[in-house]
């Protein structure tokens, strides 16, 4: 019978550690490997109305509504207004913007504060959060509902001035919603 041989106690305390040095790098390998192909993906660009059509195509739900002739994308948005306080500006109005028109009482600037108020990410017709702190005072009996479509996106969106966050709101808006006397 052969003498069996018991390793030194430094080295059998190393084996262990070697064996999980060992497997680590054999998870890691194929990490590295992917890792390149990863990193070399292109970051999407946000879209904009203004610059994708120019690239040979309309961005987000081109092919739908919104659409309009020469192949630019349009913004619109239908706005009903009730109880505003001036027949001018109760009623319905078709507001479109890249490029403006419609029947809107101020297409121009209400085209360019909606510009103004686009960002990435951020839904500009997002209601009043639930649980907010409000004032309470009461802006009049105005109504508005808003729906279409801007920066590619779905809108379907209510206003009133019941309250301090409502009337600021509503104000964030003017003029696509109009001044309002109450």
């Amino acid at each position: 019978m052969s003498p069996r041989r018991i390793p030194s106690p430094s080295r059998a305390r190393s084996l262990p550690r070697f064996a999980a040095a060992l497997a680590a790098a054999a998870c890691a390998v194929p990490a590295l490997v992917l890792a390149p192909a990863a990193s070399a993906a292109p970051i999407p660009l946000p879209y904009h109305h203004d610059v994708l059509p120019l690239l040979g195509h309309g961005g987000p739900g081109a092919a739908g509504s919104g659409d309009r002739p020469g192949g630019r994308r349009a913004d619109h948005l239908t706005i009903t207004v009730t109880r505003s306080g001036a027949e001018r500006t109760d009623g319905r109005f078709e507001l479109y913007c890249h490029p403006r028109g419609g029947n809107h009482f101020d297409a121009r600037r209400a085209c360019d504060r909606l510009d103004r108020m686009a960002r990435w990410g951020k839904d500009a017709f997002a209601p009043v959060p639930q649980g907010a702190q409000c004032t309470m005072m009461y802006g009049g009996p105005a109504r508005a509902h808003v729906t279409g479509t801007w920066a590619g996106r779905p809108v379907n969106a209510d206003f009133k001035r019941t309250n301090g966050c409502e009337i600021e709101r509503w104000s964030r808006f003017q003029p696509m919603l109009p001044s309002t006397v109450s």
